[in-house]
């Protein structure tokens, strides 16, 4: 797998925590605040692969395009930035070694604690 940071991906961050859209939460919401799949797929529907692509750090150049699998490290909610997605990227980008996707959620991460 040919997984690389979406540069795309982390400037639409970058842009949306300057605009303070974010939510400031902890760790444990994520798995409560991340986006389902119907949530996913609704949202594909009505915006395309290229405005879905946004919210995911990592891309998989061994995915098509048009699959959702080419998309890794989901950080928000198609609305605003969450910090527990951002640090839930950040950590399972650590994990596999993802060093160029862990590094730009770490920016992230520090630039939502600034916001504390």
């Amino acid at each position: 797998m040919a997984v690389r940071l979406n540069q795309r991906a982390f400037d639409h961050a970058k842009n949306l925590i300057k605009q303070k859209r974010v939510v400031l939460d902890v760790m444990d919401d994520w798995s409560e605040h991340q986006p389902s799949a119907a949530q996913e797929n609704t949202f594909i529907e009505q915006h395309g692969f290229g405005e879905y692509q946004k919210w995911y750090l990592g891309l998989d150049d061994e995915q098509d395009e048009d699959n959702k699998g080419r998309y890794k490290f989901p950080y928000g909610d198609f609305d605003k930035v969450h910090r527990c997605g951002v640090i839930a990227a950040e950590v399972r980008a650590a994990q596999r070694k993802y060093d160029d996707i862990e590094v730009a959620a770490a920016h992230l991460h520090g630039m939502l604690d600034e916001l504390m």
